[in-house]
C-alpha cells in the first residue's frame, strides 16, 4: 500500500475555486468561435481575476481533441502561476495512465517552482479514452497502467534518487529526479466518482476529487460517504473536493433562460443534439448537479453539498459552451464577492 501524499484542509471554511478545460465551442447565439490564442489568453485572465478576487484555487483540465485548447496542463499552470500571487493551482485532472510519471513530475515540479510552492495535482483515469491510441497504450491495461504509474509517481515525489522497475516503462537505476519542487512534496489527490475507486483512493491515503456531471446530489453523497467510511474516524484530515459546472448570474431567470443555450451547446455531444429542457430543469433543481442561479441559490446548493457530502473544497467550471467572456468574468466576480463571503461565514458541519 502506498504512503501517499495527502492534501490537508487549511481551515474550517469551505475552500472555493474555479476550473477550466479551455473548450472551443461556437457561441450558439452569435455563431462565433473563440480562437485557440484568445482562449489561452482568457484562461490566464480568469486566473488573474480569481487570484485578485480572493478565490482559493484554480484548476486546469486535460483533453486531447480539437474541441479543447489545453492538453499540456503543467504548462498552462506555470503560465497562470507567473501572473498570480497567492491562489493555489491544480490539474483537473491529469491522465496519468498514458503519461510518463518521470516527465509529469518534472513538469509539475517546474510549475511549482514558478509558483513558489502553490501547485497541486489531481490524477484521474479519465472519462474519455482518446489519449490511449494517441500515446500508444492499450485500453485493456487501463487500470494496471494507472496503478503502476501512481506508485512510481509517489516514489518520484518523495525521493531525489529512485531505483524502480515495472511493466510499462524502462527501469530506473539510481536515477536523479530533478528538479525538486518548492514544496517538500507535490500534494496529490485522486479524481474518482465510483464507490470502488473512491474506496481504493481512501485506502491508499489520497485526498479525493469527485467530478459531478448530471445526476442527483444523493448519488454523489453516497460516493462521498463511501470515501469517509474507508478513511475511518482517526485518519489525518484530507481534502474532499467536488467539481461541477458553475454559472452565477444576477437572477434565477438569467440562468434559467440565458444560460440554457450555452450549456446545451457544451453538452451537445453527450445528448447528440440540444439538451432536453426537462433535464436542464432537473439539473438546476436543488438536488441537481449543476451549481447555477443567483448568488443566493448557489450559496444554498453549495451549503447542501457540504452537508450531504462532507466536502472541504468546491471548484466550478464557469466558462462552458462558448459563453461570452464578459459573462464568464462577471460570473466569477459574483462567485468571489457574493457567494464566497456568505459561505466562509458558515462553519463546516
Amino acid at each position: 500500500m502506498l504512503n501517499a501524499v495527502t492534501v490537508h484542509a487549511k481551515g474550517k471554511a469551505l475552500e472555493l475555486g474555479i476550473y477550466t478545460f479551455g473548450d472551443l465551442v461556437t457561441d450558439p447565439i452569435t455563431g462565433r468561435k473563440t480562437t485557440p490564442v484568445e482562449r489561452m489568453r482568457q484562461m490566464i485572465e480568469m486566473a488573474r481575476l480569481a487570484d485578485d478576487a480572493g478565490l482559493d484555487i484554480i484548476g486546469v483540465g486535460e483533453h486531447h481533441t480539437l474541441r479543447y485548447v489545453n492538453s499540456a496542463t503543467a504548462t498552462q499552470i506555470a503560465a497562470m502561476a507567473a501572473v498570480t500571487k497567492r491562489i493555489r493551482l491544480t490539474s483537473a485532472s491529469t491522465s496519468l495512465g498514458t503519461a510518463d510519471p518521470v516527465r509529469t513530475f518534472q513538469e509539475f515540479a517546474t510549475a511549482d517552482l514558478v509558483s513558489e510552492g502553490r501547485v497541486e495535482i489531481i490524477f484521474g483515469r479519465g472519462a474519455f479514452t482518446e489519449n490511449f491510441p494517441l500515446f500508444g497504450y492499450d485500453l485493456k491495461d487501463y487500470d494496471a497502467l494507472f496503478i503502476e504509474k501512481l506508485q512510481l509517481f509517489d516514489l518520484l515525489n518523495r525521493n531525489e534518487r529512485v531505483s524502480w522497475s515495472g511493466r510499462f516503462r524502462p527501469p530506473l537505476v539510481d536515477a536523479e529526479i530533478a528538479p525538486r519542487p518548492a514544496q517538500a512534496v507535490l500534494p496529490v489527490s485522486i479524481g474518482a466518482g465510483r464507490v470502488e475507486t473512491v474506496t481504493r483512493a481512501a485506502q491508499m491515503g489520497y485526498a479525493l476529487a469527485i467530478p459531478m456531471v448530471g445526476g442527483d446530489l444523493r448519488d454523489y453523497a453516497e460516493v462521498a460517504q463511501a470515501y469517509h467510511r474507508a478513511i475511518g474516524p482517526n485518519a489525518p484530515k484530507r481534502h474532499l473536493a467536488a467539481f461541477a459546472h458553475l454559472h452565477v448570474s444576477a437572477s434565477e431567470r438569467d440562468t434559467q433562460v440565458g444560460f440554457y443555450p450555452y450549456y446545451s451547446a457544451y453538452l451537445e455531444p453527450l445528448f447528440r443534439g440540444p439538451m432536453p429542457p426537462k433535464i436542464y430543469a432537473q439539473m438546476l433543481s436543488p438536488m441537481g448537479a449543476l451549481v447555477a442561479g443567483s448568488p443566493q441559490q448557489v450559496v444554498d446548493k453549495l451549503s447542501l453539498m457540504r452537508e450531504m457530502m462532507g466536502i472541504t473544497r468546491f471548484l466550478g467550471q464557469a466558462d462552458v459552451g462558448g459563453l461570452p467572456f464578459a459573462a464568464v468574468m462577471k460570473g466569477i466576480e459574483l462567485y468571489a464577492t457574493k457567494v464566497a463571503p456568505a459561505l466562509r461565514e458558515r462553519r463546516a458541519p
